[in-house]
């Protein structure tokens, strides 16, 4: 973990595990605040959005000439979807304070030329989170109109709303942390944790890992959804490595001209 000069810190600026709990709690509890706050405006989207989540589901019964509708099979179903929408939209809302929270958590304390490495992540992470969340968004009804399909002809599909608004949900939240996850590895990186070479070394696990993500979030007959979905994946994978090494190669000239400063 970084350092930190703090009152109460060791004379090396050092958090105890106790002040490193104090501080996670922290940041927990604004990012928590920021999703309750930007959930109130989640409240009063969450109509349109289930309006929306129902269209595959219309597109199906017009399309297919079957019965096709979403069911509320409980008296408190209607407001438990209506929340975890809500929720999910404050979630997505309030991306700039809570993933700022996880910056300043794992990389405290920055000095003042290392300020860019926060507006960096922050400017890269929230339009890519974003991004998945959208990519997530656009592929749904492909999954829906797919796994519908097995249905046999003549047959009603009646699906538990809850089920299927949890199953959208966490499909587009997935998609959009996926999209985040390669620039964790340049923090990683600029925080001394891995190493480009690290990086590199496991591409091969990294894109059969992301092909399988595709395919589950994606299963689309054709595979055209689900490459989609990937090779963008692959491609940031690839793009944080080759930051991680641009990175890497700074720092060994700076070490290599500060020995020579030193040795002269």
């Amino acid at each position: 973990m970084a350092k930190r000069t703090k009152r109460g810190a060791d004379p090396e600026g050092r958090m105890s595990f106790g002040q490193h709990l104090i501080e996670l709690r922290k940041r927990i509890t604004r990012a928590a605040l920021s999703i309750v706050v930007a959930s109130i405006a989640g409240w009063f989207l969450a109509d349109f959005v289930l309006g929306a989540l129902r269209a595959p589901i219309t597109a199906l019964a017009e399309a297919s000439g079957r019965t096709a509708e979403l069911n509320y099979t409980g008296l408190t179903e209607g407001f438990d979807v209506k929340m975890q929408v809500t929720i999910t939209l404050g979630v997505i809302i309030s991306s700039p304070v809570w993933l700022y929270q996880i910056w300043a958590y794992i990389v405290p304390a920055l000095k003042r030329n290392e300020k860019k490495y926060a507006l960096g992540f922050l400017g890269t992470a929230i339009p890519l989170f974003l991004l998945g969340c959208a990519a997530g968004w656009l592929v749904f009804p492909h999954t829906v109109q797919l796994l519908t399909q097995f249905g046999a002809e003549g047959t009603t599909s009646i699906l538990g709303t809850k089920a299927y608004v949890d199953f959208v949900m966490k499909l587009v939240l997935a998609i959009g942390v996926g999209f985040v996850l390669p620039v964790f590895l340049v923090l990683l990186n600029f925080i001394g944790l891995m190493s480009a070479r690290t990086i590199l070394k496991g591409w091969r696990i990294a894109v059969l890992l992301i092909t399988l993500f595709a395919a589950i979030a994606t299963p689309s007959s054709d595979v055209v959804t689900m490459f989609l979905l990937a090779i963008p994946m692959v491609a940031l994978y690839f793009a944080a490595a080759g930051v991680a090494w641009i990175h890497d190669r700074g720092v060994v000239k700076r070490a290599n001209r500060l020995a020579a400063e030193i040795a002269v």
